[in-house]
């Protein structure tokens, strides 16, 4: 009996993909791939950040830049504060103030003395005390002038010491501030050269990563097209392979044929079977 074996094999073309991608995966995976050239790096510091943060770090600029301010504007302060303002002219001024002021005072005077001549009173007592009486009251007018001069200096060196302090209270908080802006600038800048050297580094290490990927992604390309290759394309051929008959297959074989050529040149009917000579038939005449 023969046996017929029947095979389903696709295109040539298929196979022969499948056997360069069988060939070629194990050959491109069987070493460790070297990551050390594209491992990620970080963007050192850039100059401005150095900048800022050196500056941000310096006595009286960055840290505690206010102190010296504060320092110059206690000079400005307590009971003797309005003497480094009192004007250099001053004495001078209230000098000649009180020049003239006498000169009037004396022009006054002796107009009493002239009133009284006129009157026919000089030096009597009537005379001494209008001159007592007005000595008086051009002391006390004098006093009063005088007084009033020194208090409008001492005022306004009062008003210059109190002026001096609050501009080194304003300085104390807007140094600072201008250092503090610096120090934002040139982190600012500094920051954005670095994430530009950032970006630069990490385009080159992706495409140092893309390079050593290449040939994976080329062959998962190929992979991947050879799967929907072998799903949509049908096995295009069958192979029948039909083994050689064993020798007692070819000896019934043999025996039948001679069988059937025999019966035939006797005449027997369809059907009765096999007749060899010497058989005795039974059922028919």
């Amino acid at each position: 009996m023969a046996i017929t074996e029947t095979r389903n094999l696709p295109a040539p073309f298929i196979q022969s993909l499948g056997e360069y991608y069988g060939k070629e995966l194990p050959a491109l995976t069987k070493d460790k791939m070297d990551v050390s050239q594209w491992a990620p790096t970080v963007a050192g510091q850039d100059p401005y950040q150095a900048d800022a943060y050196t500056l941000a770090g310096t006595q009286g600029k960055g840290i505690g830049a206010f102190e010296d301010y504060l320092t110059a504007g206690a000079a400005y302060t307590g009971p003797d504060a309005y003497k480094q303002f009192m004007s250099p002219y001053q004495q001078q001024v209230i000098d000649a103030t009180m020049t003239s002021f006498d000169k009037q005072a004396a022009m006054q005077r002796r107009g009493i003395s002239d009133r009284a001549s006129q009157l026919g009173a000089y030096g009597g007592s009537r005379m001494g005390v209008a001159q007592s009486e007005y000595d008086a009251a051009s002391d006390m007018n004098r006093a009063l002038t005088e007084s009033r001069l020194l208090q409008q200096g001492y005022g306004q060196a009062q008003a210059g010491a109190q002026t001096a302090f609050g501009q080194q209270q304003g300085l104390a908080g807007m140094v600072p501030g201008l250092y503090q802006a610096d120090i934002a600038t040139l982190g600012t800048v500094g920051a954005q050269q670095q994430a530009q050297a950032q970006a630069e580094a990490d385009a080159a290490r992706e495409g140092k990563r893309m390079e050593a990927f290449e040939p994976y992604e080329r062959l998962g390309f190929l992979g991947q097209g050879l799967t929907g290759i072998m799903g949509g394309y049908g096995n295009q051929y069958q192979f029948q392979q039909q083994p050689n008959p064993t020798p007692l297959q070819t000896a019934l074989g043999t025996g039948a044929t001679l069988a059937g050529i025999y019966g035939a040149v006797r005449g027997q009917p369809a059907g009765l079977g096999n007749y060899m000579p010497g058989q005795q038939r039974t059922g028919y005449n």
